[in-house]
């Protein structure tokens, strides 16, 4: 690979917007790859670029780092990846954008009554769950679908960059 097809980290993070501690990190993870120059740098493919645009959308739509590197790993290391690769990557997002969609869309349509247990109705909130009976259902709006109670991205999180 030509030097000049190489950009060090310095510029991959302000092309990327990624923080150079979350590219070290996904290096570590296997997302991406960087070689070594003479004198130790990091420097990165300029197909990196994509992958780590890959990674912000996939984060955005809701892929854990398992499911973003089971992702990645269908994608070709010999070559930079095509529309066509690319295309067939996100055909398996489309289900899940879906359901993702129609759980906003139940939370949007019952936000204005609910008070945050999760049953959604101040009406029925007595009979949904008198008691606190959702307590035995585990942590959190146990009555919210299921995408929407996955735990949040931590703060300083390197998947948001």
């Amino acid at each position: 690979m030509d030097a000049r097809d190489r950009l060090a980290i310095g510029e991959v993070t302000r092309r990327s917007g990624f923080a150079a501690s979350a590219l070290r990190y996904y290096e570590s993870q296997g997302l991406i790859t960087a070689e070594r120059s003479a004198g130790g740098r990091r420097t990165f493919p300029r197909s990196v670029l994509r992958r780590l645009a890959f990674i912000r959308a996939a984060s955005n739509v809701g892929l854990s780092l398992e499911e973003i590197r089971d992702e990645l790993a269908c994608l070709p290391a010999e070559r930079t990846p095509t529309k066509a690769d690319w295309h067939r990557m996100s055909r398996h997002w489309r289900s899940r954008l879906d359901e993702q969609i129609a759980a906003l869309e139940r939370l949007r349509d019952g936000l204005d009554s609910c008070i945050g247990c999760g049953c959604l109705s101040l009406k029925h909130c007595g009979i949904a769950n008198p008691g606190d009976s959702a307590a035995t259902r585990g942590e959190g709006a146990t009555y919210l679908p299921r995408l929407l109670r996955r735990e949040p991205p931590r703060r300083g999180s390197v998947v948001s960059g």
